[in-house]
Order: structure tokens, then sequence, then C-alpha cells
């Protein structure tokens, strides 16, 4: 059954949230309660992840714009992966590699390879581009 996107209904979730370019902090706070709401509604309507995706879409700009932060190497998201996991490095062994492999490759020393960060992916149950 496929849900049809009902234009009018659409127009009256705007209305009732008014989204808008964010500039302020109070803004961003009210938007990101708004998201909040919608994400954890259960049988989300066609017009609701429609206003879902523009919000998201604002919250991003504005994060990007008042919160930029510097983005981790694989390796770094590697380690936290692990750290969080309770993985050790002998885990990691035959799955990436020899345990010299592994141990290159979790300090840095060692770039992971597209093959290494699907397997990373499928190990940690995650996209693999994290690992990229």
């Amino acid at each position: 059954m496929t849900l049809t996107f009902d234009r009018s209904v659409y127009q009256a979730l705007l209305a009732e949230v008014a989204p808008q370019a964010i500039e302020t902090e109070a803004e961003y706070e009210r938007l990101l309660k708004v998201v909040e709401q919608l994400i954890f509604a259960k049988n989300r309507t066609p017009e609701e992840l429609a206003l879902l995706d523009l919000l998201v879409t604002l919250i991003e700009v504005y994060e990007t714009k008042n919160y930029p932060f510097e983005k981790s190497t694989p390796s770094e998201m590697l380690q936290y992966v692990m750290e969080t996991s309770g993985t050790r490095q002998a885990d990691l062994v035959g799955i990436i590699g020899s345990s010299g492999v592994v141990s290159e490759v979790v300090n840095g020393k060692r770039s992971i390879s597209k093959a290494q960060a699907k397997a990373l992916g499928e190990y940690f149950k995650v996209s693999p581009n994290l690992f990229i």
C-alpha cells in the first residue's frame, strides 16, 4: 500500500511549525524538539517525513555554521567503536589482517582499505563509511 502525499496536510504542518532558516539558539532548540517528536512518532505520514527532512536540513545548516568540528580520522573512529563495544585489537585479528596489521590500522600508521572498512562495518554492524 503506497501512501500518497497530501499537499494540504503538508501545508498545515508547515503553518503549524513555521520552519525558517535558523538564526538563534532558541529557534534551534525549538526545531530540535519538533524533530525529536517526529522521530519518535509511530506511523509517520509522508507529510511528516517531508517536514522531518526539511527540519533536519535546516538544523544541519545551523550546526555546520555554529558548531563546526573536525572530522575524526578513520583510525580514531575505529578506536572509538572498539572502546564503546569493548573490542580488543586481538578480536580484530583475522577480520582485517594479522596482529601487526591490526595494530598499525588501529594506531593510524596504516590506512584502512575499502575491504577492511567493509569487514569492520559488518563486524561492528555500522556503516563501512565510518572507517573511510
